[in-house]
């Protein structure tokens, strides 16, 4: 986990060196001044003159001023290397997901990716901030706090020693109990930022069934659930308090009895009053340092689970890479799958798809249809690679998907997938997700025949009109056009729509496949419905059912043979369908 996350400092290393090293002339400076006091106290015992004062408060001002120079400096250079730090591990982790494949996604819930891209890496942050002042601080301090006690009070000095040991003990015990709590509390602040992500999404379906108690009853739970974890932890971590305390005033009232004693039992002769001050100075230093190298202690624990969790998103490996030396180039949008099948995991039960031969010429059209849980989505999707085949081989323009740059392979092969995504910004903005180069008029002509254009200019900015996150502000219909049209964009070889009009009327519908026939002859295309209007007229159909291609053909093929077929159709056509817009 060290090594993964200290890989993100990168060009903070300098300010990561130089605060510990300012930190430690800090203390040194710190550690001489009650040493200053002391002599000057033993000067002023001896009848000095004002010279001699002056010449003393001149040094303690000297030293107070380069400490107090030195902790602004480590501050500054601790502040600027931990927010950079933190910064590079946020943009690492992002950089690492967009390298996720769709299986390396299911394995972290979006959830969680959020709460350790956020909670955690703050946890981190503070825990780096500490380890590279605090956790410096504290243990030099202690040092030359003990080295200066025991030159100055002799024997005296080994009264610490009774404290830390007391102090680790407890210590240890605290962060032994309360790590599984923070393990556990982690784990259920996923799932608490879960319920806020899938509340927030659904928030219309959530008022369209009044279901806003329910909601509130369940996300209660849920943070109480975190609460009383947290409680759980915070009382164990807050017996650190009184545990210092016992051992700092505790330390204070043995140095001042037995010092106070020895002064008067050997008339000032093995201690005077000026040594006196002084190690109760350093027994302050020595006590205070032991405290807050506990709030250290108490802190990386708390970041330890933390650490973990980002370091298992930065050591993750996308189980879909690039090969060594890969094919570049996809010359045509012909589709084999030469007995393909697939499971989502190793550990599933099933196969969602199983043995599936099938060959897809350049430039056909190809229609898929099936009832829920058929595994069309799960067909398409081994095209673009978005998933690799368990067995067999998927070949695009003749040549194993494995064996090409994903980039390149994905650039020709453009999905419109089942759930639209559009993002914060203009119409233009978001077009231009599919070639960052077009024109104005590309961007026309892809609307055009993704049948948007009509609507767009009806919009007071038109293609400059802002679409709000998710595309909130147009419907479903204008959303999936939007996104046809962002794919077309891509000019690809291969074009997938999974159940991408099923927002808009038949007719619109009619209008954008007529479109394909004709302005893109040459680009394969395969579209996922649920309507038979939106593929009868394909040049081959795929009836499919659990998994497997149960029956292709042509629709009067289909209609003749194919039972499935025949039910869809004739329910469709004796129940009628209601526009949609």
């Amino acid at each position: 986990m060290f090594k993964q996350l200290t890989k993100s400092i990168r060009e903070y290393t300098g300010l990561t060196v130089i605060t510990p090293i300012l930190v430690a002339f800090e203390v040194v400076f710190e550690c001489v001044i009650p040493f200053v006091i002391a002599k000057l106290i033993e000067q002023i015992e001896a009848g000095c003159e004002i010279n001699v004062i002056l010449r003393y408060g001149g040094a303690l001002i000297l030293l107070a001023g380069l400490a107090l120079l030195l902790g602004w400096a480590a501050g500054t250079t601790c502040a600027t290397a931990s927010t950079g730090f933190a910064r590079n591990l946020r943009q690492d982790m992002f950089y690492a997901i967009q390298n996720f494949s769709f299986a390396n996604i299911d394995k972290f819930s979006t959830s969680s990716l959020v709460t350790r891209l956020t909670t955690d890496v703050t946890n981190v942050q503070q825990a780096f901030m500490m380890i590279i002042r605090a956790a410096i601080r504290c243990p030099l301090m202690l040092v030359f706090s003990f080295f200066m006690a025991f030159y100055m009070g002799g024997s005296m000095a080994f009264i610490f020693l009774v404290t830390i040991p007391v102090l680790s003990i407890g210590l240890a015990l605290i962060i032994w109990r309360a790590m599984p709590l923070f393990r556990r509390v982690f784990r259920k602040y996923d799932r608490l930022n879960e319920s806020i992500q899938e509340n927030v999404q659904a928030m219309r379906v959530v008022k369209s069934f009044v279901r806003e108690e329910e909601e509130k009853k369940k996300f209660r739970v849920a943070a109480e659930d975190v609460c009383a974890d947290f409680t759980r932890a915070e009382k164990l971590l807050a017996l650190n308090s009184p545990l210092m305390q016992l051992c700092i005033y505790g330390g204070i009232l043995l140095i001042f009895s037995i010092g106070s004693y020895t002064i008067v039992s050997t008339g000032g002769q093995a201690l005077n009053v000026g040594k006196l001050s002084s190690l109760m100075a350093y027994s302050f230093q020595i006590l205070m340092s032991l405290m807050m190298l506990s709030m250290v202690l108490v802190m990386i624990a708390m970041s330890f689970e933390s650490g973990n969790r980002i370091a298992e998103v930065l050591s993750e490996r996308s189980t879909i890479i690039s090969p060594a030396q890969p094919v570049t180039q996809v010359k045509d949008g012909s589709i084999d799958f030469d007995g393909v099948s697939f499971r989502y995991s190793q550990h599933a039960d099933r196969m969602a798809l199983a043995n599936i031969d099938l060959h897809i010429r350049s430039g056909e059209t190809i229609g898929i249809l099936g009832g829920t849980g058929s595994s069309k989505s799960s067909l398409i999707q081994l095209i673009s690679r978005l998933y690799d085949v368990t067995e067999g081989t998927v070949k695009v323009g003749g040549i194993d998907v494995r064996d090409y740059d994903l980039e390149a392979l994905r650039n020709a092969v453009a999905v419109v997938l089942q759930k639209n995504v559009l993002f914060s910004g203009t119409i233009k903005e978001n077009l231009r997700w599919g070639d960052l180069n077009a024109s104005d008029e590309e961007l026309v002509t892809a609307c055009k025949l993704a049948q948007a254009d009509g609507f767009i200019c009806q919009f007071p900015d038109g293609y400059d009109t802002y679409i709000e996150q998710g595309g909130t502000n147009v419907s479903g219909g204008q959303k999936q056009r939007l996104c046809i049209a962002r794919a077309l964009l891509k000019k690809p070889r291969v074009l997938i729509l999974d159940d991408s009009t099923s927002a808009v009327d038949t007719k619109t519908d009619a209008l954008i496949r007529k479109a394909f026939r004709e302005f893109l002859p040459e680009t394969t295309k395969i579209i996922v419905a649920q309507r038979v209007a939106s593929v009868e007229d394909a040049d081959r159909i795929l009836i499919m059912d659990g998994g497997t291609i149960v029956a292709i053909g042509n629709h009067q093929e289909l209609l003749a043979s194919s039972p499935i077929y025949q039910e869809i159709y004739h329910s469709q056509n004796k129940a009628g369908e209601p526009d949609e817009t």
